[in-house]
This record gives C-alpha cells, sequence and structure tokens, in this order.
C-alpha cells in the first residue's frame, strides 16, 4: 500500500455509515463519559485555557481508512462550533506518513477527544484493512468475503460498516435477518431435517434457510430437506471441495472455522459461494495512528 489510492472499483459498492444520527452521538457519548469522567484534570492544570490549536490525524502504517465520520462526531460532540477537515474519504488506501483529516478548536477539546477519536478510527480502520486483505486473495473468482456476529457489544453497526468499506460483505446483522441452523438448534430440534422441516413450515417470506453441517452425508440431508444454503464448518479444502461438487448449485455454500490470510484461496479455489471470517471483527488488529496536536 504504498501513497494514496482510491478505493479499487471492486470494492467501491460499500454503503455509507448507514447510522441514524442520534445513535451515533449516544455511541459517541457514552465512549467520552466512559473516558472524560469528571474532565481532564492533565489539560486543566497545564494548558491555558481557551488556547485554539489544529490537531491532524496522521497514518504510521499502510492502512484502509474507516471511521473518520465517527472521529469526527467525537469533536463535534464536545465543540459543536469546531472546524473538521478530511484530506481522504472512508475506503482509501493510504501510506506512512499521511495525513488522513485535520480539526480545529480549542486545546480542551482536542486533548479531551483525543483518545475516543483515536479508539474508534485506529479499531475501525484495522478492520477495514484486514477485509481488504483478504478481499484481494479472491481476486478472479466468484467467492463473497462475508463477516460474523462476532462483534464487540455495541459497536455492531460500525464494525459491520468498516468490513463494507474493506471491501467485504455483512452476514446476518441481527437474528431475525435469516435462519441459520447450528449444531446447538440441531442438537434441540431433532435433526436436520426435522430442523429444516419446521424451518421451511413456519418461516417468515423471503427469509432463507441456512444450516450447518459437517460431513458428506450431512449435507445430502440438507439438500433432501430443501434448505436454500449449507454452512461448511471447520472442513479442510479437500473437504469442502468435495462437499461442493456435490452441492452441485442445488445449495449456496458458505464456508467458516480457521480461515486466514494463508488458506482463504484455498477455499476459495473450491468453488465456494461465500467464505465467513468472525476474525474480520472479533480479533482485527488496530493501525497505527498519530494525532498531532499543533497551537494556531
Amino acid at each position: 500500500m504504498g501513497g494514496t489510492v482510491r478505493p479499487p472499483t471492486t470494492n467501491a459498492a460499500w454503503e455509507p455509515l448507514a447510522l441514524p444520527a442520534e445513535k451515533l452521538r449516544a455511541l459517541v457519548e457514552n465512549a467520552l463519559a466512559e473516558d472524560l469522567g469528571q474532565g481532564d484534570v492533565t489539560t486543566r492544570l497545564t494548558v491555558p485555557a481557551g488556547l485554539r490549536v489544529r490537531g491532524t490525524f496522521l497514518a504510521k502504517q499502510a492502512l484502509v481508512v474507516a471511521g473518520l465520520p465517527v472521529a469526527a462526531k467525537v469533536f463535534e460532540v464536545l465543540e459543536p462550533p469546531r472546524e473538521w477537515r478530511a484530506a481522504v474519504e472512508d475506503g482509501t488506501e493510504v501510506g506512512a506518513g499521511a495525513p488522513l483529516a485535520a480539526v480545529s478548536g480549542t486545546a480542551s477539546t482536542l486533548l479531551a477527544g483525543e483518545r475516543v477519536a483515536l479508539n474508534f478510527l485506529q479499531h475501525l480502520s484495522g478492520i477495514a484493512t484486514l477485509a481488504r486483505r483478504l478481499k484481494r486473495q479472491l481476486a478472479g473468482l466468484r467467492t463473497e468475503l462475508l463477516d460474523t456476529r462476532k462483534t464487540t457489544p455495541g459497536l455492531r453497526d460500525l464494525e459491520k460498516y468498516a468490513v463494507r468499506v474493506g471491501g467485504g460483505r455483512n452476514h446476518r446483522l441481527r437474528l431475525d435477518d435469516g435462519i441459520l441452523i447450528k449444531n446447538n438448534h440441531l442438537r434441540l430440534a431433532g435433526g436436520i431435517r426435522a430442523a429444516i422441516e419446521n424451518a421451511r413450515r413456519h418461516r417468515p417470506s423471503g427469509l432463507p434457510i441456512e444450516v450447518e453441517i459437517t460431513s458428506l452425508a450431512e449435507l445430502e440431508d440438507a439438500i433432501r430437506a430443501g434448505a436454500d444454503a449449507v454452512l461448511l464448518d471447520n472442513l479442510t479444502p479437500a473437504e469442502v471441495g468435495r462437499c461442493v461438487a456435490r452441492a452441485g448449485g442445488h445449495v449456496r455454500v458458505e464456508v467458516s472455522g480457521g480461515i486466514n490470510a494463508d488458506n482463504i484461496r484455498a477455499y476459495a479455489e473450491t468453488g465456494v459461494d461465500y467464505i465467513s471470517v468472525g476474525a474480520l471483527t472479533h480479533s482485527a488488529p488496530a493501525v497505527d495512528i498519530n494525532f498531532r496536536i499543533e497551537p494556531l
């Protein structure tokens, strides 16, 4: 990732931050309350009151930017008259040293919001960076990269937004977005066939039925029972390839479990429709971004 590069056209379809303004403000206010407590004692005791400053966010490594609207909201909540200027857009790839955005206001505002803004920006950009890296491993193949519900409580909307920025697609946002029958459901429902047949009889219109399977025999049961898709969990690429061949287009095939940048291509080359990666949201490493404040 050298220099500054616009998002590739194959990843340009991500949706803007589709979060109601009041919900975004509540997230930011909660984060600020958690960090500020009764106020920034250090700044109050060491920095002249009313001092006007400018702060610049700078990338310290190659990364994909995500979360600038959230960082901007941090300073807006603290000081509505502040001035915010983004140097790039979310989804842009930048190299080390690239400026991301600048904000002007009082020193007390910028110092109070610094950590919260960086926490959001580094975390979300880390997710987008990992998603872009994995998405590139799928170049030339039809397999789609999906996230999961393994998200930080309270931050799901933001984290799934960052996945879209990086080029991935969102799986279920919530439990009411689709029917995904997993191992615990199967144990309680009486098996694959019983679970699928019950779901087919009572499902809301338009909701697809997907079932988790671990073998060719279970795949046969899922197909016969009328599943729309199957989730192959923790199988080897060779095992996945045999299942894809048997599925033969009768059901869509998703694979998950232990997938990373080193093996995602091998799984995709089996012909699966989707690869879901929980690490996109539960363990993407935060990227390194600096916030440099200078007096005006």
